[in-house]
């Protein structure tokens, strides 16, 4: 799932404290010669609002299994993200399908400005100060994964200095 990206961290749920959200269910329908075939889509995002997030999709023919399923998922494909005092370390985009997600670092006591999808992840994530912007496809499923681009190609400080074999203070300087 994470192949293509660099510098992944994948977490085991195993003693985190993982605190899930819904970010939306869906009532899908499957038409057969007997007639309509209900059954309920769930996307879920779980994280342990340190740095730790992951997502998952469930489906079920109702809603609580639906959601107990993507719960479940989303603990299969936690991620690190590194996070700069309670903000992300560089602004970044990310896309999904049709769905494009900017997000962007602000100054402490600014808040998650995010909608929907997209501030379910972040919060998820920990953030506490970010600006960002979606745009293209609304469709939640997208724009939690445009999110996850996003984030997923975020880097810190220490890392850019090691992959580019410098000192800390010459990333920031030169």
């Amino acid at each position: 799932m994470y192949q293509n990206y660099k510098n992944v961290e994948i977490v085991k749920p195993g003693g985190l404290e993982l605190k899930d959200r819904l970010v939306g269910v869906q009532r899908v329908t499957k038409v057969t010669k007997g007639g309509r075939a209900f059954g309920f889509s769930a996307i879920v995002v779980v994280g342990d609002e340190n740095g730790v997030v992951g997502h998952g999709l469930g489906k079920s023919k109702d809603v609580a299994t639906a959601i107990a399923k993507a719960i479940e998922d989303a603990k299969k494909n936690l991620v690190r993200i590194p996070l700069n005092k309670g903000t992300l370390p560089h602004e970044q985009k990310g896309k999904y399908g049709g769905a494009r997600v900017y997000i962007k670092p602000a100054s402490h006591g600014t808040g998650v400005i995010a909608g929907g999808a997209v501030r379910a992840v972040l919060e998820a994530v920990g953030v506490q100060d970010v600006l960002s912007k979606s745009q293209g496809s609304s469709n939640p499923h997208n724009v939690v994964k445009a999110t996850f681009d996003a984030l997923l190609q975020l880097r810190s400080a220490d890392t850019v200095a090691k992959q580019r074999g410098v000192s800390l203070e010459k990333v920031f300087k030169g």
